[in-house]
């Protein structure tokens, strides 16, 4: 498993991250420790959860994931030999079981969020400690057409102080974003080297053959910085894995469980779906696999968080880091890409 740079710290973290947000809802703890024990003999020491997870969140589910990780972390005494990410929850539609819903990036909200995950997660810090979304309005979770409203939401500089507190603290070591925008991110940033504030060291926002707009703005800030991207959903909910081919909905699958998760399933992101899908037969690739690797490969990426519920397809997923996409795959995925570009953003 190859090990990478986080941001410009002296920690390294394998390119492949387990993320853990169906532990609690689609997998137990015993599925969840087993997903862990394998993922670590395979060489991920990245593990990323957040406060809100389970998702789709849930008041009687809420921080069962973290839980867990807890119990595994005291069952196997093994704290130290991971690179633990978690998040603090925005403002939102459907949480307001967490904080009584009235989320803030301010420091109340920050300490709060932060000493809980801690006990939940039985550790004394927090590798990586990131803000799960913005809290103001703009765009994020595929919204499209920017719309500027002014609003009341906390100071940048009020937040990264309130993190700054924390690393002083100990505990947490550096502080990433997720799902933020090229304004947002440069933001943070001069403000970090103007304050002597932490730097963000790392953006978690989706990147998949469907949806590779973090291309248009993000990617550049992303090598020029050294704020890699931790790609999420890179398989786009399953469906590049090919199992949602022709409709079908497998017994157990998240499309076929969960009908809020639809940014992938609108017919443009179908028929493009197809197309890679048939494109990674041609080649006697698996689909999945394909997927993965491409993210894998993008020298803008330090990790790609793959999500998993059973340990076949866990297997299937770790074997993508062994997988190297040749020019003509490359050239032909983009081909599809400048036909059908970004179906699903």
């Amino acid at each position: 498993m190859e090990l990478r740079r986080l941001g410009r710290t002296d920690l390294t973290v394998s390119s492949l991250c387990l993320g853990s947000m169906t532990w609690g809802e689609q997998n137990d703890q015993d599925q969840a420790f087993a997903q862990l024990d394998r993922a670590k003999a395979a060489g991920i020491n990245f593990l990323d959860t957040a406060e809100m997870y389970p998702v789709p969140p849930r008041a009687e589910t809420y921080a069962t994931t973290e839980r867990y990780i807890g119990n595994y972390f005291k069952t196997r005494g093994n704290r130290a030999d991971w690179i633990l990410a978690s998040k603090i929850a925005g403002p939102g539609n459907g949480i307001s079981h967490i904080r009584d819903g009235q989320l803030k990036m301010n420091r109340q909200h920050i300490a709060a969020a932060l000493d809980a995950s801690l006990q939940r997660l039985q550790t004394d810090w927090i590798d990586l400690y990131q803000l799960h979304w913005p809290e103001r309005s703009t765009n994020f979770f595929g919204q499209l057409g920017y719309r500027h409203r002014e609003q009341d939401f906390t100071p940048l500089e009020e937040t990264l102080e309130a993190l700054d507190e924390q690393v002083k603290a100990g505990k947490i070591r550096h502080i990433g974003l997720s799902n933020e925008t090229p304004w947002g991110t440069m933001k943070f940033l001069q403000l970090a080297e103007t304050h002597g504030w932490p730097r963000a060291v790392s953006i978690q926002n989706p990147y998949n053959l469907l949806n590779r707009t973090f291309e248009v703005g993000l990617a550049e800030i992303a090598m020029r910085e050294q704020c890699g991207l931790l790609a999420y959903s890179p398989l786009a909910f399953g469906t590049l894995s090919g199992k949602y081919e022709n409709g079908a909905r497998p017994e157990g699958a998240r499309l076929t469980m969960f009908s809020r998760f639809a940014r992938y399933s609108n017919p443009q992101s179908l028929a493009a779906c197809s197309r890679y899908v048939a494109l990674a037969h041609e080649h006697g690739l698996d689909p999945a696999q394909m997927a993965l690797a491409y993210v894998t490969q993008q020298p803008f990426v330090t990790s790609n968080i793959i999500g998993a519920t059973s340990l076949e397809q866990l297997e299937r997923n770790l074997a993508s880091a062994e997988l190297r996409l040749s020019a003509d795959i490359i050239e032909a995925i983009d081909a599809i890409h400048t036909e059908q570009p970004n179906p699903a953003p």
